[in-house]
């Protein structure tokens, strides 16, 4: 991930993101007890950590 990111392309990160982590909900909710659970609930929980540190460099940039 770059730090030196726009606000356009911050937003459109985040936007891709947010998709992301919609459609590994909604996978993990038609995969409930397949075994997948862990390997889903990973890739949400990298996902959101990702959208977490994007949202604060977005913020960080609106404030100057």
């Amino acid at each position: 991930m770059q730090d030196n990111l726009s606000a356009t392309e911050l937003d459109d990160r985040i936007a891709v993101l947010r998709d992301n982590i919609r459609q590994l909900i909604e996978q993990a909710a038609a995969q409930s007890g397949t075994g997948d659970d862990d390997r889903t609930s990973q890739r949400i929980a990298t996902q959101s950590a990702e959208l977490e540190k994007l949202l604060e460099q977005r913020e960080a940039l609106r404030k100057h």
